[in-house]
């Protein structure tokens, strides 16, 4: 009789992936980064353990939507206060904000739990060509060619 295997969080081998968002669709990249974060590309992918790499996302302010998303899709957040409901559109925010764009779509397709919020810190985006994560070694990662 084979046993199942369990991944232990200190067995986990962790890699680095260079994404470049330039002219990427929003929903397919958040989609594919998610899995990367969660480590479902990986043989060892355990649902109760977080498995996933490191991702560094460049270049999000080049990122593409598709039909009219730019100005009907919309952003939304509380202060608290009564009243004080701010909204957003994608096309200011995506002026305003790239990295929160592609943080917020990621955010949606990772677990809502403790472990969906680790996940969501492995996640490093930057809105040009240039992120301090040399010292890391990062695997650039063609979205195109790979199957996730």
């Amino acid at each position: 009789m084979v046993k199942t295997q369990m991944a232990k969080k200190e067995k986990i081998s962790r890699k680095w992936y260079l994404i470049d968002a330039d002219g990427q669709i929003l929903g397919r990249l958040a989609s594919k980064v998610a899995k990367i974060l969660m480590g479902k590309h990986k043989p060892i992918y355990t649902p109760h353990v977080d498995t996933g790499d490191y991702v560094i996302v460049i270049n999000a302010e080049k990122i593409r939507v598709t039909g009219k998303k730019l100005k009907d899709k919309i952003y939304y957040k509380h202060s608290g206060y009564l009243g004080h409901l701010k909204e957003e559109t994608l096309a200011s925010l995506l002026s305003r904000k790239p990295e929160t764009v592609i943080k917020l779509a990621v955010k949606g397709m990772l677990p809502k739990n403790s472990l969906g919020r680790k996940m969501l810190k492995k996640l490093k985006v930057y809105r040009g060509p240039e992120h301090p994560h040399i010292a890391q070694k990062p695997e650039i990662l063609n979205l195109e060619e790979v199957k996730l």
